[in-house]
């Protein structure tokens, strides 16, 4: 069985600050984090999703956890196709527009490059401490199985390597029909790592929960199963803690799936109060 690491989407997220899961001596960010890391080997940012990190900020990342921990990272959001804030991004690189949202194509192509370059190098003290696991590309509801973003995977592996990314789709067609064994096979071929989720069903945002190995990392997210998923504020979005009964039924299939690579890690993203850290905890409990 190859090796598992379970970890959570967030540790400074407000909701679990007021949960009362950090002790009261936790009363500043290096001891949070610090604490954080005394129960879970891997995090998953995705606050840099929204803004690009600080390599000042990576370094203090680094800095404030133990060897062997590890850290994902969520691509930002320009780099997946999403609709980004013009606010978001580097000021020297910013469009002349009045938009308050831009997609790829709005920027002159030398600042999109200069977007990638310095995403990267923000993480570079991760990398120098062996502490950066993945990039986590997740993509639009719109970004469909066609040729072109099948090769927009590829191009997105030559731009990040040697790190890794790995990929979670959004929208059913890479799963519907023969198109699930075509998509799988694609991944494996070229030996991206594929984001298998468990997430609510019938949107259409919606991607069924597919356990599948396609390289020597395999990637789990729990979304949860809120009866809220389209709601705007992500804390009804995502406020769905997983009974002790539904994480049991996972463990054997998250075990089956560890044994078909060589790392797996599990991340749990019901970041509601502190329902990500307990069902993350409960998760290590029966993996282990």
């Amino acid at each position: 069985m190859g090796e598992i690491k379970v970890g959570t989407a967030s540790w400074t997220d407000r909701t679990l600050l007021e949960s009362g899961w950090y002790p009261k001596s936790a009363d500043t960010p290096e001891k949070r984090l610090g604490y954080y890391a005394e129960k879970f080997p891997l995090v998953e940012v995705d606050a840099t999703y929204y803004s690009p990190p600080a390599e000042q900020t990576a370094a203090l990342w680094a800095a404030r956890t133990p060897p062997g921990f590890t850290f994902n990272v969520k691509a930002f959001s320009l780099l997946t196709g999403h609709p980004t804030k013009v606010s978001a991004i580097y000021k020297d690189l910013r469009p002349e527009t009045e938009k308050k949202n831009v997609y790829p194509g709005d920027l002159d192509p030398a600042a999109y490059e200069q977007v990638w370059e310095r995403f990267l190098a923000a993480l570079q003290p991760l990398v120098d401490a062996g502490k950066l696991g993945a990039l986590l590309f997740q993509f639009p509801p719109w970004f469909t199985i066609r040729r072109a973003n099948k090769q927009y995977l590829l191009e997105v592996q030559r731009r990040v390597r040697p790190l890794r990314a790995v990929y979670e789709f959004r929208h059913a067609s890479w799963f519907e029909g023969a198109n699930r064994d075509e998509t799988l096979e694609f991944l494996r071929e070229h030996k991206l790592p594929y984001v298998s989720v468990d997430m609510p069903q019938g949107y259409k945002s919606s991607v069924p929960p597919v356990l599948a190995a396609t390289a020597d990392l395999a990637v789990v997210r729990f979304h949860g199963h809120s009866e809220k998923w389209t709601s705007k504020n992500i804390y009804e979005k995502f406020g769905y803690l997983y009974s002790d009964g539904e994480l049991k039924e996972w463990a054997p299939k998250l075990k089956k799936l560890a044994g078909e690579t060589e790392q797996m890690h599990v991340l749990t993203n019901n970041c509601y109060s502190d329902y990500a850290q307990r069902n993350a905890g409960r998760l290590i409990d029966l993996l282990s």
